[in-house]
C-alpha cells in the first residue's frame, strides 16, 4: 500500500512542476512581451527559441523542489525532479534535431 501512495506523490510532484512551468511561461508572456500569444508562438518557431523558452519556464521547478525537501516530502520532489530531468532530455533533442 505505501508504494501506491509514494507513486501518487510522485505523479503529483510531476505535476506540480508541469502546472509551475506552464504559469512561469504565461507570466513571462504577460510581464515582459507586449505583443499578442499568436505572434510569440510565431517568433519561436520561426527563430527556434524552443529549447531557451523551456529553460526559463522550467526555473520555477527549482524553487519548488527545494521547498518539498525543505518540508520533508522528498517523494514530491523526486516528481519534480524526474519532471524537470525530462525537461532536460526534450530540450537536448530538441537543440539535437
Amino acid at each position: 500500500m505505501k508504494s501506491v501512495k509514494t507513486k501518487n506523490e510522485i505523479l503529483l510532484g510531476s505535476g506540480i512542476a508541469l502546472v509551475a512551468t506552464i504559469a512561469a511561461f504565461i507570466l513571462y508572456m504577460e510581464v515582459f512581451v507586449e505583443i499578442s500569444y499568436a505572434e510569440v508562438f510565431e517568433h519561436i518557431v520561426k527563430k527556434g527559441l524552443y529549447g531557451e523558452i523551456l529553460t526559463l519556464s522550467a526555473l520555477p521547478n527549482l524553487f519548488i523542489f527545494f521547498g518539498f525537501l525543505r518540508k520533508n516530502q522528498e517523494a514530491r520532489a523526486k516528481g519534480v525532479l524526474l519532471f524537470t530531468i525530462g525537461m532536460a532530455l526534450a530540450i537536448f533533442l530538441i537543440k539535437l534535431l
